[in-house]
């Protein structure tokens, strides 16, 4: 499983970032392990400089084993809130797409 980080013009993409969201993406992402390729997480800030809530975004797209990529986006006030949020998506989406295939 490659996990790939992205960041925007907007944010830092320090290796401490990049250690910390893959580490919890390893986590989270465990039990999917075996059936998944690839991960890329693009994280954004859609206001630059200026402040709004909300502003800070993450997509994840997760690309399984011999199916389309599933993607997710969460909008929050911090990179930590928006990647969670995105996560807890992404871990129930793969779940329901895994056991829809199970049940066939």
């Amino acid at each position: 499983m490659k996990i790939q980080i992205n960041t925007d013009k907007n944010i830092d993409g320090h290796a401490r970032l990049e250690t910390y969201f893959s580490g919890e993406l390893e986590k989270g992402l465990a039990r999917f392990e075996d059936k998944i390729t690839r991960i890329e997480v693009h994280f954004g800030d859609e206001n630059g400089e200026k402040f709004s809530l909300h502003d800070k975004k993450c997509v994840i797209e997760v690309r399984p084993v011999k199916l389309q990529p599933i993607t997710v986006t969460e909008h929050a006030e911090t990179l930590e809130k928006a990647f969670s949020g995105a996560l807890s998506k992404i871990k129930k989406s793969l779940t329901t797409t895994f056991e829809k295939i199970k049940a066939h």
